[in-house]
């Protein structure tokens, strides 16, 4: 029996647009409303922005609740799997990012710094996102981003202070000291993937322990699915309206910016695919690989660069363009996700023709 690809709604048909007309809002507002930044700042707590942290943690929760919790431990069967990825989103990305962003833009160090310091952060929350769009493996996908999780923690720090103090004076630059402990990375990852998590945790097996699991899967998933792309579409506006003044001011900065990170998301990508390929993973592992690999913890790269440069840096102006530029791009590689699904692991039906004796 032939197995056809669900029937995407309306609003999931036209992601792509929604996306684009929320950028173009949240630029509008932050140009047309020049107040509107200091508005929404108004809202924060330390370098955590309270809208964005709701947009982020309703965004991530339908996409988590949906997560086989129990099966997360059979990722350690896939050792090859975890090795690849941990020697491509660890090893291979920061080193590539820092060499985009010192060839790109040296001579725009702020904006150079901040690149260097999106590199040293992998993805562990959009990706969740991009890997439910791309129909990839969500319970590699979630023990992916939480071994991501505890070494952003533990280690940030460390690379930060390895691509900046050693390896910008190995490239003729100056070194920059950036001041960032572990308890505030942990701080930045608990508020974007923590509470969505225990979120998801909790009220998974609370419905389906005492309603079950036929209303969890058709009542309760359908009424909460929606709310990922209402809630990417709000915190899009909002992230893009605290910069979007700037942004219009400043295109070829914007332009400068975007080269090196779609350079960055479509090597990791492709880089990421066809390693996990070449090692025999089946579709839906390669994408949760390649989008976990691709993406970057902007939530992360923000809220360091403005707790250590301010807001008004140009470190904190290149962690913002950082979504404006991923958002499209790994859009557009979603819809690559299948045409390499149809190309690669796609079998096609042979038909036997038998002669009549």
């Amino acid at each position: 029996m032939a197995l056809h690809k669900k029937r995407l709604n309306f609003l999931d048909k036209y992601l792509t647009l929604w996306i684009f007309i929320a950028m173009i809002i949240g630029v509008s507002i932050g140009y047309f409303i020049p107040s509107s930044d200091d508005f929404i700042n108004s809202f924060s707590s330390g370098t955590t922005n309270i809208p964005l942290a709701i947009g982020l943690i309703v965004m991530m929760y339908p996409p988590l609740t949906k997560i086989d919790f129990s099966k997360i431990p059979l990722i350690l069967d896939k050792p090859k799997l975890l090795t690849a990825s941990f020697l491509i989103t660890w090893i291979v990305g920061p080193f590539l990012m820092f060499l985009l962003a010192t060839f790109f833009l040296k001579d725009y160090p702020e904006y150079m710094t901040g690149l260097i310091i999106i590199g040293i952060a992998p993805c562990i929350a959009m990706v969740i996102v991009w890997n439910e769009l791309a129909e990839g493996n969500r319970e590699l996908t979630a023990g992916l981003i939480g071994i991501n999780s505890l070494l952003q923690v533990f280690f940030f720090s460390l690379y930060a202070y390895f691509y900046l103090e050693i390896m910008l004076p190995l490239f003729g630059i100056k070194g920059l000291e950036l001041n960032i402990s572990i308890a505030e990375i942990a701080i930045t990852v608990g508020i974007y993937l923590g509470i969505p998590f225990a979120l998801a945790v909790i009220s998974r097996y609370t419905i389906k322990k005492f309603i079950g699991d036929k209303w969890f899967n058709q009542k309760f998933i359908p009424f909460v699915s929606p709310l990922t792309l209402i809630a990417l579409l709000f915190t899009i506006v909002v992230m893009f309206s605290l910069k979007g003044e700037m942004i219009v001011d400043l295109p070829m900065d914007v332009f400068r910016i975007a080269i090196p990170l779609v350079i960055f998301f479509t090597i990791m990508f492709f880089l990421m695919f066809f390693v996990s390929k070449k090692i025999g993973a089946n579709y839906r592992d390669a994408v949760a690989l390649s989008f976990t690999a691709s993406g970057n913890n902007f939530e992360l790269a923000i809220a360091v660069s403005i707790g250590v440069f301010g807001i008004n840096s140009g470190q904190a102006f290149a962690g913002v363009i950082g979504p404006l530029v991923e958002v499209p791009a790994l859009i557009i590689l979603v819809n690559v996700s299948f045409w390499l699904k149809n190309k690669y692991y796609s079998k096609p039906v042979v038909v036997t023709k038998t002669e009549n004796p």
